[in-house]
């Protein structure tokens, strides 16, 4: 998959984007990140992006011209039919369906904004979508768009060592992940749950199951009036509901 970052700090993306399992998938060739910087299309000493807000107030406003270059260089390098995305606390918020309902996607090219705002114009003319990754206000947009950057590489087949990582986790299904365990099997007073000592496969899947719905009851509940549920799935809900393991 193809990432291209529109950003004042592409020191700031290379050095995260080469960590880790992104890192490793990065040079395994399964992701490629481009940061295109808008300074790069400024025509000043300074290399100026930023100018005063029309109608006064506090902070500066990002300029249409180098953000519309920079935007446009990297659709050159894009894959067709990749979108534009802004980094906003004005969009709307970034959720675990926006990534599997857009897994066919070639790649995304992610605006990161900085100071007071971006011309309107701008985001009028280049951006497909915003999106946000929560109700506060960050300095940049840097941060958020390697949040979904991330989100994204972790579905890209070969991105993870074991395939069933991504089958089995949190918010895939409206819930969220249940609780897990491993050596040493007691530590102080606590011990693994007997469940997930039986060896019983269906014992410890009922076990997770139920988990995993007792913990979203109890952490965000909102998160359960999201979907429709089988008949199997109401009697898991009941059972979390009830009878909730500690």
């Amino acid at each position: 998959m193809w990432f291209g970052f529109v950003t004042l700090f592409p020191e700031m993306i290379e050095t995260i984007a080469d960590l880790g399992v992104f890192g490793r998938a990065r040079r395994e060739g399964l992701l490629q990140v481009t940061c295109i910087n808008p300074r790069d299309f400024t025509h000043d000493k300074h290399r100026t992006v930023d100018d005063r807000p029309y109608g006064g107030g506090a902070g500066m406003v990002m300029r249409y011209e180098p953000l519309m270059a920079a935007v446009n260089t990297a659709k050159e390098q894009a894959p067709q039919g990749t979108p534009v995305v802004l980094m906003s606390p004005q969009g709307q918020v970034f959720r675990q369906a926006a990534v599997t309902q857009n897994l066919e996607l070639p790649g995304l090219i992610l605006v990161c904004g900085r100071y007071e705002g971006l011309d309107e114009r701008f985001i009028e003319d280049a951006i497909d979508w915003e999106w946000s990754v929560g109700d506060y206000v960050l300095s940049g947009g840097e941060l958020p768009a390697l949040v979904v950057a991330d989100a994204f590489a972790r579905h890209v087949p070969g991105v993870l060592g074991n395939s069933l990582s991504n089958i089995d986790e949190s918010h895939l299904d409206d819930r969220l992940d249940y609780p897990h365990y491993t050596r040493p099997e007691i530590v102080g007073s606590k011990s693994v749950p007997k469940e997930l000592l039986s060896g019983h496969h269906e014992q410890i899947e009922q076990y997770r199951h139920s988990s995993a719905f007792a913990r979203t009851y109890q952490r965000r509940p909102e998160m359960l009036v999201r979907r429709l549920y089988n008949p199997q799935q109401l009697a898991a809900l009941s059972e979390a509901l009830f009878e909730a393991p500690e």
